[in-house]
C-alpha cells in the first residue's frame, strides 16, 4: 500500500487514516476478537487456521504468526488493537515498544521515564 498523503514522508509513522484503516480492516477484527475467551482459545490451539477465518492478506498472517509488531502497524494494524494480541503473549507494551524500536523493554521504559526521545529537530522531511 502507498501512501501519497501529506503526512507520509514522517519517517516511522503509520498514520491511521481512512485508506490504513481499510487496509487493516481485517487484521484488526482478528485482534479485536481476543477479547473473547473462546477465540483465545481457539487462537492458541491453532493460530494458522484460526487466522484463516479472517481475509488478511497473506504479509499481514506472516507478521501475526511472526509477532512483526511493526511489520502489523505497517500493514493497517492499530497500535491499541494490535496490543491485544501483545497481551495474549503476556507481552507489555513496554516490551512492544522495546521491540518496535530496536532496544530493550528496559531501555524503552528508561526512556518513558525521561520523558521520551529529544528528537534533534523537525523528522519532517519537508520544508515549512
Amino acid at each position: 500500500m502507498k501512501d501519497t498523503a501529506s503526512y507520509a514522508d514522517i519517517p516511522g509513522t503509520y498514520v491511521m487514516d481512512g485508506a490504513h484503516c481499510r487496509h487493516g480492516y481485517h487484521l484488526n477484527m482478528f485482534c479485536m476478537s481476543l477479547n473473547k475467551k473462546s477465540n483465545r482459545e481457539s487462537f492458541r490451539g491453532d493460530e494458522k487456521a484460526y487466522l484463516g477465518r479472517f481475509p488478511m492478506t497473506p504479509a499481514q498472517r506472516q507478521a501475526v504468526i511472526a509477532r512483526d509488531w511493526l511489520g502489523m502497524l505497517r500493514l493497517g494494524g492499530n497500535i491499541y488493537y494490535t496490543f491485544k494480541l501483545a497481551i495474549f503473549d503476556g507481552i507489555s507494551m513496554q516490551a512492544v515498544g522495546g521491540l518496535m524500536s530496536g532496544i530493550s523493554e528496559a531501555e524503552f521504559q528508561q526512556i518513558m521515564v525521561a520523558g521520551g526521545k529529544n528528537p534533534a529537530g523537525d523528522p519532517n522531511k519537508r520544508k515549512r
